[in-house]
């Protein structure tokens, strides 16, 4: 190093005698250094002369003591988070070390105390307790004393005094205070042109019954009232939508790519950043309210909210508004579905009766009417702990991945329940082997048991949140799948019964926020949980597969060819044409030109048809949006590899192939052939009629299909 400190691992919570000086570090540091142990000699005896104590709803017109501090020593800076009075105090101590080396500052690991005993004086409080660390610390008590100060004065510095076990002293930090909020955050936000209702500006929380007091309430004010300031332009940047023509809807691909162009401050890095785009409406329709949508790398630095779906000027429209908001918001701090947070690592206590922005309105027992009624907006207390207290890389945006620190390393998280009288069941199939770097794709079925009927949600995808899936990997290690982006929707409903006795879905999981979930080789064990409407978790039977080795040269070229990271987005994505991707689109284009024959192909056919039959929609620097329209003649032309291939045994499962086709008798029909879409519709009866499904499923197929036939006779 030319000047500073040394670089060096060295205990924060130890004496400062064991740091090693570099002669340029300079006089400044030494007596901030100096000034430090001076004050923090003069607190100890302020300290030792007061006796008397009081409690803090005693001291009247004095200051709380409650907030965020900043200390140094001459290799450390310390951000401390004291939280004993003031608004909804959690009694609790956190704080972030940063190593200072020269003109740099670099993360070093953060601690909580979370079992604090305070003690309050006319002129002091001190809080004190055995902290957690993420590293292991040698002096792992830490005792704050903080000089009460009156109403019209500053608040004073707090000395942050760190213990070993035995009672003797490491080191300690005089930390000056910097704000009442526990962390700060810059929030941006955009909305497309097309939004044609008022963007959400604030709810008054009286207007509707509803529980806590009435207040109005923004974005940013609903996270003050939890600890967190987040600073705004306060204006809207417009993305114009004029170019789009008739297809105005976002698709996951679309916003993927939105995000990683068009967010100034997005980078590969953690930082307390975030960012919110306000679209009108999603390709799912209006029943997607909002997403949080994140691609391989750092993870949680950006939502959306759909104003198909929850915009409007009405009083109930408004409040839907700032719920959806928040809720997004809450998903990139790492807060899980309040129904979910079993699956936080490491895992906590659902929470499906929480009055919390994180639970959904229809998951609430009593339903919507009940929980709106008694909702006091705001997360509830462990949610407030993790944002003012959690690890720093657990709640900073590009931090730890979603769910980590918010591993599912319990196996007992999937276990089956000891009684099930929910009327359901749960299915998972999947083939019994795959090659390496073949997406694995599951059905997922719904079964009714109680022919009486029973009521119960549509979505079985994991990205909507009502399914999750776990995997045992072959070394043991037990994971949730977690797609790369968190669809929050209404609920939708249906009744199963003996005329619909089962839904189903079809759901690739080979690649999510965790990359890839199945690049090892050996056997696999799958259970998925089901969250029904009255609470029951319905729990599925493990379902075995293996993941066998390459044959040969060539499997172990396609292998590789298809276990990139962009690959795998493109793979989730069903295509993209984001410049973000073009490595993983070459090498579905290798696959289709040099390994044709290989069946894996199928699924580049598949990637590229689905995405060359839609119109794709590109968001500038400059904020200018930007179309390609479908290519139908392309979209034909690799969908058709993918229905060959799977006719004769060797290509997608029966749901995704029922999909391809109805996409490409959709792209027929919109270029102009009707004759072709009907032609493929009949095929795919056909094919269908041959592999003996149930009546029920097999009438949802020819109902798709009858309305590309119907359409033909009518042309002709």
């Amino acid at each position: 190093m030319r000047g500073g400190l040394k670089m060096s691992r060295i205990d924060p919570t130890t004496s400062v005698s064991r740091i090693v000086w570099n002669k340029e570090y300079g006089a400044e540091a030494i007596a901030q250094f100096q000034a430090s142990e001076e004050a923090c000699e003069e607190m100890a005896e302020e300290e030792a002369a007061n006796k008397s104590r009081a409690t803090l709803a005693s001291i009247i017109a004095k200051n709380t003591v409650s907030g965020r501090y900043q200390g140094y020593r001459p290799s450390y800076q310390l951000e401390l988070r004291v939280d004993v009075d003031g608004t909804r105090p959690m009694n609790r101590l956190s704080g972030d070390f940063y190593q200072i080396s020269g003109g740099t500052l670099l993360y070093f690991g953060s601690f909580t105390v979370n079992s604090v005993t305070i003690n309050v004086t006319d002129t002091t409080v001190t809080v004190q307790g055995l902290g957690d660390y993420t590293w292991s610390a040698a002096a792992p008590i830490l005792r704050v004393t903080i000089p009460r100060t009156n109403a019209n004065q500053a608040r004073a510095p707090a000395t942050a005094q760190f213990l070993y076990t035995s009672g003797n002293p490491g080191t300690y930090y005089v930390c000056t205070f910097a704000s009442v909020y526990f962390r700060f955050v810059q929030y941006e936000q955009d909305k497309v042109s097309d939004v044609t209702t008022p963007i959400f500006t604030s709810y008054n929380t009286g207007s509707l019954p509803s529980g806590g007091s009435a207040r109005d309430l923004s974005v940013v004010k609903a996270y003050s009232e939890s600890g967190i300031q987040m600073q705004t332009a306060g204006v809207w940047d417009v993305v114009n939508i004029s170019e789009t023509g008739p297809n105005a809807r976002w698709s996951n691909a679309e916003l993927h790519d939105a995000m990683a162009k068009h967010f100034s401050h997005w980078k590969d890095a953690p930082q307390w950043k975030v960012w919110l785009l306000a679209a009108q409406l999603h390709e799912m329709g209006p029943g997607l309210y909002g997403i949080m949508f994140d691609q391989q790398g750092k993870q949680r630095q950006g939502c959306a909210v759909f104003h198909a779906g929850i915009g409007g000027t009405t009083q109930d429209k408004s409040r839907l508004q700032l719920y959806t908001y928040v809720h997004e918001l809450g998903h990139c701090f790492n807060l899980l579905h309040s129904w979910q947070k079993s699956y936080a690592q490491p895992p906590a206590t659902n929470r499906p009766s929480a009055l919390s922005w994180m639970n959904y309105p229809w998951y609430y027992p009593g339903g919507p009417d009940a929980f709106w009624s008694s909702f006091p907006f705001q997360f509830d207390d462990q949610e407030v702990i993790h944002l003012r207290h959690g690890f720093r890389n657990n709640v900073i945006m590009g931090g730890n991945d979603f769910i980590i620190g918010s591993a599912i390393e319990d196996p007992q998280a999937f276990s089956k329940p000891v009684e099930d009288k929910s009327g359901l069941r749960l299915v998972l199939d999947a083939p019994k082997s795959f090659a390496l770097g073949e997406p694995v794709v599951v059905e997922i079925k719904l079964y009714v048991t109680d022919l009486r009927g029973v009521q119960v949600i549509k979505h079985l995808h994991p990205n909507m949140g009502f399914v999750q899936i776990g995997i045992r990997k072959p070394s043991g290690q037990v994971v949730v799948y977690e797609p790369l982006m968190e669809h929050c929707v209404a609920a939708e409903l249906t009744t199963l019964d003996a005329n619909q006795p089962s839904i189903y879905e079809s759901a690739f999981i080979s690649y999510g926020k965790a990359g890839h979930y199945f690049n090892e080789i050996g056997t696999y064990q799958l259970r998925a949980i089901y969250y029904s409407l009255d609470g029951s978790l319905v729990t599925s039977d493990t379902l075995d597969f293996r993941v066998h080795a390459p044959h040969n040269s060539t499997d172990e070229e396609v292998a590789d060819l298809f276990l990139g990271h962009e690959q795998g987005t493109l793979l989730y994505l069903l295509g993209s044409d984001s410049e973000f991707l073009n490595k993983g689109n070459e090498a579905f284009n290798t696959m289709i030109a040099d390994y044709g024959d290989h069946p894996l192909t199928v699924y580049a056919h598949l990637v590229k048809g689905i995405n060359a039959g839609r119109m794709f929609k590109t968001i500038s620097a400059d904020k200018k949006l930007s179309l390609r329209a479908p290519q139908y003649e392309e979209a034909v032309n690799q969908l058709s590899a993918v229905v060959d291939a799977s006719e004769k045994g060797k290509g997608v499962d029966n749901i995704t192939l029922n999909m391809a086709m109805i996409n490409m008798a959709g792209d027929q029909k919109s270029s102009g052939n009707q004759k072709a879409a009907k032609e493929t519709a009949e095929r795919m009866l056909e094919i269908f009629r041959k592999k003996s499904l149930k009546p029920h499923v097999m009438q949802l197929i020819e109902s798709k299909a009858r309305e590309f036939i119907t359409a033909g006779k009518r042309k002709a």
